[in-house]
């Protein structure tokens, strides 16, 4: 064959490769995750939401009403890692937020990476990747079967956009604390695309530190939350109650908490603002390829954490998120297309009633306060083994001294025995589990189960506890510590999440049967045409794919 020929059929090629994707495939994928949203937040606050928001994907979209966390802990990290590799922590690897490492003795982040530099910023915030994910994520599947697909990732948490981004996003962009601006990491970039520096100069979050955040109704109509005085909330820096108005620059008191901002829902605005700008500027979903872009907004997190579930600023927060999710879809349908794009909305965990709460309504509840706790079991350890055996405690998972055990001869099986027996007596305490049993017994017990697909030797612990329903672990008793709440446990307060779909060939329809978070991917796979990401476990929601 000529020179000449062999090029014209090289020509003949390149369109055939660039234009490779399905017909059918939606041109942009938009996934949602809200930090820590609970299932009822949909309905408990739905007269107050907007037509265009999550009433719109609710009456226009899949609900899925039962969709669920099948493993122990739900946290952010491993939520986010779930979601987006379908799969569970003991094949993705992203066991909690944070875990004690075994070789150097101290504690890690999940998306901490010593051996990056940050882009945009000096601070240590940018030294960040998904090193520690060991399983491929639906974006990163995308990405090596159609190289010229873009995946945008961003959230004010790290963990929130570099775990949905996987380990070949085109950007994945978090929030700085340290100076007020989105970043990366050289993971992705050598530096910030011209866009995002135009965003950061605009310095929004200055301006809305000058601001004031007060209720967006009438506060006498907040009937859906308890009174905004509370004594289950914390108080913000430089308040006297947990009340509003909140005047942000007289708490700042003339230098600007990033912190703070972050803790009100003009951060939810911000992220919205930047997530438009990705849209526009990255030219998502303006050609024939697919497109992927994960959006996480962390302020439900930030203020739930400090003013619980029955708090009128979380309820302000989400009819205000409402108004931010139906200017996205506003601007998808305009820019993208009505039908050209499928956005799924879900949550990376729920939340726990404020244990205290629980408690004065005579509810089951309470906390288990692990520093006295501990001081006791590591002297019980000490006077029956002759040895301190207990490195840490992180996430109710006791590691131990194995290189003591070994060195010293003991039987490792009777150090966990005895370790798990003793924890067992803690107040508050629902069961106990060795790395023995987690390893060798039957699929026979439901709790169990879910620790064993958080569970990850060597990251994990050796002996890990289950707390009663209710209950919050916490370091010590004080009044503080008995406000605010969190999530982490294998109950329904923190399992069960919202889960809607909405877009291109996302029939109205409501889905009752159980749907496991790591259901996502495995759907989405069939969405776009793709292999499943190589430790995919979920299945696919049939609901969604028949026609």
């Amino acid at each position: 064959m000529s020179t000449v020929r062999i090029l014209i059929v090289a020509l003949l090629l390149i369109p055939t490769f660039v234009s490779a994707q399905q017909p059918h495939s939606p041109k942009l994928v938009v996934g949602i995750v809200v930090d820590q949203m609970c299932y009822e937040y949909l309905y408990r606050y739905q007269a107050k939401f907007s037509e265009d928001g999550f009433k719109k994907l609710m009456t226009q979209g899949t609900n899925c009403r039962n969709a669920q966390y099948n493993y122990v802990p739900t946290f952010t990290g491993p939520g986010h890692a779930s979601i987006y590799t379908g799969t569970t922590p003991t094949n993705h690897g992203i066991v909690a937020n944070d875990w004690y490492d075994r070789n150097t003795g101290t504690t890690v982040n999940c998306v901490d990476d010593s051996t990056v530099t940050g882009i945009g910023t000096n601070s240590d915030e940018g030294k960040c990747s998904p090193y520690y994910l060991k399983a491929n994520t639906i974006t990163d599947q995308l990405r090596l079967t159609y190289p010229t697909a873009k995946v945008i990732s961003a959230s004010i948490k790290d963990r929130g956009a570099i775990l949905p981004g996987g380990h070949m996003s085109n950007g994945s962009y978090w929030f700085d604390y340290t100076i007020g601006k989105f970043v990366t990491s050289s993971f992705y970039k050598k530096e910030l695309p011209h866009w995002v520096n135009t965003f950061n100069g605009k310095n929004y979050p200055d301006q809305y530190l000058k601001q004031k955040w007060d209720t967006y109704k009438d506060k006498s109509t907040y009937t859906e939350s308890g009174p905004d005085n509370s004594p289950y909330e914390q108080i913000l820096r430089n308040k006297k109650t947990p009340t509003f108005p909140y005047y942000l620059d007289s708490m700042c008191q003339g230098k600007a908490d990033y912190h703070l901002f972050t803790a009100t829902p003009f951060a939810n605005t911000y992220l919205t603002d930047f997530a438009i700008e990705s849209i526009l500027n990255e030219m998502l979903g303006q050609d024939h390829q697919t497109d992927i872009l994960c959006i996480s907004y962390s302020t439900p997190d930030i203020v739930g954490h400090a003013f619980g579930p029955q708090s009128i600023e979380l309820e302000d927060v989400y009819i205000r998120l409402d108004l931010e999710i139906a200017r996205l879809i506003k601007q998808l349908e305009e820019k993208v297309g009505k039908d050209q794009f499928v956005l799924f909305l879900t949550a990376d965990h729920a939340v726990v009633p404020v244990p205290q709460y629980l408690i004065d309504n005579k509810l089951p509840g309470g906390y288990v306060f692990t520093d006295v706790n501990l001081l006791k079991l590591e002297e019980d350890v000490k006077n029956t083994f002759n040895v301190d055996l207990i490195l840490a405690e992180e996430n109710n998972n006791i590691y131990l001294d194995v290189e003591t055990i070994e060195l010293m001869k003991i039987n490792r099986v009777e150090v966990e025995t005895f370790i798990a027996n003793e924890i067992s007596k803690w107040e508050g305490v629902k069961s106990v589990f060795t790395t023995e049993q987690l390893k060798n017994s039957p699929a026979d017990n439901g709790w169990r189960d879910m620790i064993r697909q958080g569970f990850v030797s060597g990251r994990s612990g050796d002996i890990i506890y289950m707390l009663e329903p209710g209950f919050l672990p916490k370091s010590k008793d004080s009044e503080s510590a008995r406000k605010g709440t969190s999530h982490g446990s294998a109950f329904a307060y923190d399992t069960h999440v919202p889960l809607l779909w909405y877009g291109k060939n996302i029939k109205h329809q409501e889905v009752f049967k159980r749907v496991n978070i790591t259901d996502i991917t495995a759907t989405l796979t069939h969405i776009l045409y793709l292999q499943k990401p190589n430790a995919t476990i979920g299945e696919p929601i049939l609901e969604l794919l028949c026609k």
